[in-house]
């Protein structure tokens, strides 16, 4: 039985929608000439469909009921199939399996749609890399043997094959696979390059820093294969339906015939009480709302994560990453009175050139952005714990904290004391300069906004959900940058515990929460939520397996698309299942009273379930207002 199992299985996979689509071609020919009574053969040419369109529904009807005893709508397509045939209705059996296996072909074109958006990204993957050797010498090997650390060069219209930092030349690169982005972005010498991402003009060499499965294009493709309607909720709820509706339909049938008399009444009660329409009600619209959600940069890796996300009454923001770029760039160049702004900035991106301090590097990158470049340094010395001392076009620089200061000797004014107190309660991070041993002024750093965050903010507000900002930083910093984006909750200081502690207790007062982080910090907080949204791009990879949707492009903007579509995706599925419930149930009181026949009931029915996949599939196309 099993080896038949197989074999059947086998079968019906075979050739898959194309074979399907051709079936339904010569069917519907063959109902046509069935209709215009064209008979060149001994037999009703409605044997064409009821043989190439209704063998594989009593395929199907068969492996269910042998291999889980799953009664669902192939049984009673089945049954009434049969009845049909038996007392003679060819063409009412030859047309049931036809729109039964239209509305199986129109449902696997929906969801192969709501898919092709992601599913493109395993096409992407890269095949070849030319890896460079100790001498310069260029091998092309297969992409996934490239290790960590080697050199590569990548030309013009030549995918990028792994994860790294560009190590010299200018380019464009085409990240609209990862951030949805039409325009190239410009990049050079230290900007990181993702895997399947496409380079577009220079040519540029690199060093591997992610591979394998490690790469940006390797994991999108895990979460690719994640992304499934699975078995939500509300699916589960139909299936239910559908058993109980098949059992309901042969005792109706049944008693139908024993009370009438007629068995054309019980066959068309059979024929209109499929719950097909019921049944696809529910994984059409989930699939079709995550092609729409894949479209606007968002992998959803579990089925009901949308319709749990309709239910969301507060999204918590994590702020670094999230809310903010995730890198400190200075934001303040305070010079003391008679020191020009412009001369101590350059000097502090001088003596900072060769320091590998972070801070020391978000200045020189700070100042290079400026279109300028730090003026060379001279014997240049690393003072842990303080800061960094060069010599600078002749001018000796110390940059660092107060203590580095007060090494050399030198006192800040008050002025500018004061100054600086004003930037640390936003938050920022100073840096202080002596020159030739005199205050010459601070640089203050701080992790700047997205540019979009503030709308963002504003969008979830409007969307019905309330913004709450949780975050590691102390309290003056959480309140500034709350300030900025206008939320009036927040907690500040949060250790992971912290924000666990936050959403179990919102969840208890009935307030479902959406988390939205990045970090391995936030990982606890992305698996208790109702729901969890992880930053793909910028994310730790431990941030999002923990989550149920990842943010591919870590585009924020169309976090309040998300919110809506999952309320409208909810409320498809409600006026999916009334209108298949209350179409069902007019067609069988018309069935029982006699008024359809097995023909005309099995076009209402099945026009049913058109109808429910074609307003399923109005949530691929679905933008918010």
């Amino acid at each position: 039985m099993k080896r038949l199992t197989r074999n059947l299985e086998h079968l019906l996979s075979w050739g898959g929608t194309r074979r399907e689509a051709a079936f339904l071609i010569l069917s519907g020919l063959a109902l046509a000439g069935s209709i215009l009574g064209i008979s060149p053969f001994p037999f009703d040419l409605a044997w064409v469909a009821i043989v190439l369109c209704g063998v594989p529904i009593l395929l199907e009807a068969f492996l269910g009921l042998v291999t889980a005893f799953d009664i669902k709508a192939d049984v009673l397509v089945s049954i009434a199939l049969v009845a049909s045939i038996i007392i003679g209705e060819d063409f009412a059996a030859g047309e049931v399996a036809f729109i039964m296996q239209l509305g199986g072909l129109l449902e696997d074109l929906t969801v192969a749609r709501a898919r092709a958006g992601i599913e493109r990204l395993v096409r992407l993957t890269p095949r070849t890399a030319r890896v460079l050797g100790p001498d310069g010498a260029e091998r092309i090997l297969d992409a996934a043997r490239v290790q960590v650390g080697d050199r590569l060069r990548v030309l013009p219209g030549e995918t990028v094959p792994v994860d790294g930092v560009i190590l010299n030349g200018q380019t464009a690169v085409d990240q609209s696979v990862m951030t949805g982005e039409s325009l190239p972005v410009d990049m050079g010498p230290g900007d990181t390059v993702s895997s399947g991402t496409v380079n577009q003009f220079g040519a540029f060499e690199m060093q591997a820093v992610k591979v394998g499965e490690d790469s940006a294009i390797r994991r999108m493709i895990r979460l690719v294969q994640s992304a499934d309607a699975g078995k939500a909720k509300i699916v589960g709820l139909a299936d239910r339906w559908a058993t109980w509706i098949v059992v309901a339909a042969l005792a109706a049938a049944g008693l139908t015939w024993l009370l009438t008399g007629q068995v054309i009444r019980a066959v068309t009660i059979l024929v209109v009480f499929c719950p097909c329409a019921l049944v696809l009600a529910t994984p059409t619209a989930i699939m079709a709302a995550i092609g729409n959600a894949t479209k606007h940069g968002f992998l959803v890796r579990e089925g009901d994560a949308l319709e749990r996300l309709a239910g969301v009454q507060c999204v918590a923001f994590d702020k670094t990453g999230t809310l903010t770029q995730g890198t400190p760039r200075v934001v303040a160049v305070c010079p003391v009175p008679g020191f020009a702004k412009e001369r101590l900035y350059a000097l502090a991106a001088g003596a900072e050139t060769g320091s590998e301090h972070p801070l020391g590097k978000a200045v020189v990158r700070s100042f290079r952005q400026t279109g300028a470049q730090p003026p060379r340094a001279e014997q240049f010395a690393m003072l842990p714990g303080r800061g960094v001392q060069a010599v600078v076009e002749g001018v000796c620089v110390s940059a660092g904290n107060e203590a580095l200061l007060e090494s050399v000797g030198v006192t800040v004014p008050n002025q500018v004391k004061k100054e600086a107190q004003g930037c640390a309660q936003e938050g920022c991070t100073l840096i202080w300069l002596a020159a030739d041993g005199r205050p010459a002024g601070f640089l203050a750093l701080a992790d700047t906004l997205r540019p979009d965050a503030v709308d963002t903010v504003e969008g979830v507000r409007a969307a019905g959900a309330e913004p709450v900002l949780l975050t590691g930083d102390h309290e003056s910093a959480a309140r500034h940058i709350a300030g900025q984006l206008g939320i009036t909750r927040l907690q500040a200081g949060c250790l992971p515990q912290d924000k666990l502690a936050f959403i179990d207790s919102s969840q208890a007062a009935g307030r479902p929460v959406c988390m939205i982080g990045d970090g391995i910090n936030d990982a606890p907080a992305l698996k208790r939520a109702q729901v969890g949204i992880a930053m793909g791009g910028v994310g730790s990879d431990i941030a999002v397996d923990a989550a149920d949707i990842a943010l591919v492009g870590d585009d924020i903007r169309q976090l309040p698309h998300l919110l809506v579509l999952s309320r409208r995706m909810m409320g498809t599925i409600r006026l999916n299942l009334a209108f298949s419930m209350t179409l069902n149930f007019a067609a069988i009181a018309l069935a029982i009273t006699g008024v359809l026949n097995p023909v005309v009931g099995a076009l209402v029915h099945n026009a049913g379930s058109v109808m429910v996949i074609v307003n399923s599939a109005l949530l691929l196309g679905w933008r918010r207002r």
